[in-house]
């Protein structure tokens, strides 16, 4: 192995991220090459990717964040094995990069994000080059984005939950959407209103319903009226308009916006929560 110049070291760290000593090695291995050992570093990060497959991310950050006339919003969240990663200010501020990008952007989907550049790299590639860098399963596991007259961000403190919200006008208080947000965060509905509810999730309810008034002894011919009733309230304690307002019992989230406005409404909201 050739030696090499510290110079050489600074400047391979500063394109990689890597440490003094990654970059030290890759540079003797490339016979002081820089662009073979930037080829050198990312190799080493997939070979750690591919070691780490079956290891489980389940830290990480998960951020969200609007465009400057805020009418487009978007979410991600990129996982690391350890919380001691997930706070480092270079997870966070590539976490927040990433953000920046998808908004600028909007990729369709989180593979299209992927492909998306940073820096002349795309970000599936930086992601797959941090396990090189600290040794750690890196994946970025979760990207949505939506789009509104409105959109209101929130981040849980600790950057573990994050989520966005769409309402159909402006025009209310900051704090308004904030509410709303923190509703989402906090009680993780499955839909905006009843209406939004999936098929599959509706008929899966139901069937749960007739199970338990079954279970229960009910006569047979009562079990369907029974699962309805069931149905109406997972409605009510799963869809956020149908929700109680967590700041005030007595109204709904539907009932909390008309008394701010009688036309504002929520059209999306998306979620993310990491460790749940």
């Amino acid at each position: 192995m050739s030696e090499v110049k510290t110079a050489d070291i600074a400047k391979l760290r500063k394109l990689t991220g890597a440490g003094m000593m990654d970059c030290k090695k890759a540079l003797q291995e490339s016979n002081g090459d820089i662009d073979k050992a930037i080829e050198l570093i990312r190799e080493r990060g997939k070979a750690i990717a591919n070691k780490r497959a079956d290891r489980e991310a389940s830290e990480g950050a998960a951020l969200a964040a609007t465009s400057a006339d805020k009418k487009i919003g978007a979410v991600v969240a990129l996982n690391c094995e350890t919380d001691f990663v997930a706070k480092n200010d270079d997870f966070v501020g590539l976490t927040n990069n990433i953000l920046k990008v998808a908004i600028e952007n909007k990729p369709a989907d989180l593979e299209a994000l992927k492909a998306l550049k940073i820096d002349g790299r795309a970000i599936g590639d930086l992601v797959l080059d941090q396990s090189g860098i600290t040794g750690e399963k890196f994946e970025l596991s979760f990207y949505e984005l939506i789009e509104g007259e409105v959109v209101v961000p929130y981040i849980h403190p600790g950057n573990k939950l994050a989520c966005i919200v769409a309402f159909n006008k402006g025009g209310f208080d900051e704090q308004v959407g904030k509410d709303v947000a923190m509703q989402v965060a906090a009680m993780n509905p499955v839909a905006v209103d009843t209406d939004d509810v999936p098929e599959k999730v509706r008929q899966q309810e139901f069937e749960i319903g007739r199970e338990q008034a079954r279970l229960e002894g009910k006569p047979e011919n009562m079990l369907d009226k029974i699962a309805q009733g069931k149905l109406q309230k997972f409605y009510k304690e799963s869809t956020l308009m149908n929700q109680d307002f967590i700041k005030d019992s007595k109204m709904t989230i539907s009932a909390y916006l008309k008394s701010i406005n009688a036309d504002l409404k929520v059209i999306a909201f998306k979620r993310v929560s990491l460790n749940a």
